[in-house]
């Protein structure tokens, strides 16, 4: 156990001495995240639980504008389907900005929501943080806590606290 935490430490701490060029101006972004589905966000997810099966599919992309800063636009697709019923489908999207604090730590602001079948939409405004752990050159892992409030009261007065992790190419 001893060996392992040493081996996990030096692989982060290794990561942390090439964020620099990969948060730079100039470079893009690509990120799948996991997430919950009750928030309308552009993430990978699958979860069947008795009858309820719930799958969302999505990506974020982003441009560096500036040294640590990109901006994000995202995609996505979600679907629940109870028993033998028809499947409640709904289009997702993201819309903000990411800034990788001391090029590793990134904090997210953004806006996200669902155009569904419902009569009301969700849209939320997030903001998270989290690590970034730099697998080389190309590649982060990136878990982090994030805090969303509701935009759209008729839909949910509710906010959200959620823990996800996300991939990254960076190029």
């Amino acid at each position: 156990m001893k060996k392992l935490m040493i081996l996990l430490s030096v692989v982060a701490l290794s990561g942390t001495m090439f964020a620099q060029n990969q948060v730079s101006r100039g470079w893009f972004l690509i990120e799948a995240n996991t997430g919950n589905a009750m928030i309308g966000s552009t993430n990978f997810g699958f979860a069947k639980q008795d009858e309820t099966t719930r799958f969302s599919l999505g990506l974020d992309g982003g441009y560096c504008i500036m040294d640590n800063l990109a901006l994000k636009a995202g995609l996505g697709y979600s679907s629940l389907k109870v028993g033998d019923a028809d499947a409640y489908t709904a289009i997702t999207y993201r819309l903000g900005a990411k800034y990788y604090a001391m090029s590793k730590i990134p904090v997210t602001l953004d806006v996200t929501g669902a155009s569904t079948e419902a009569d009301e939409d969700p849209m939320w405004l997030g903001i998270g943080a989290g690590y970034a752990f730099f697998l080389g050159d190309n590649v982060s892992i990136e878990p982090g806590l994030r805090y969303n409030m509701s935009l759209n009261s008729d839909y949910s007065e509710d906010a959200v606290i959620q823990f996800n992790v996300g991939f990254t190419l960076h190029f």
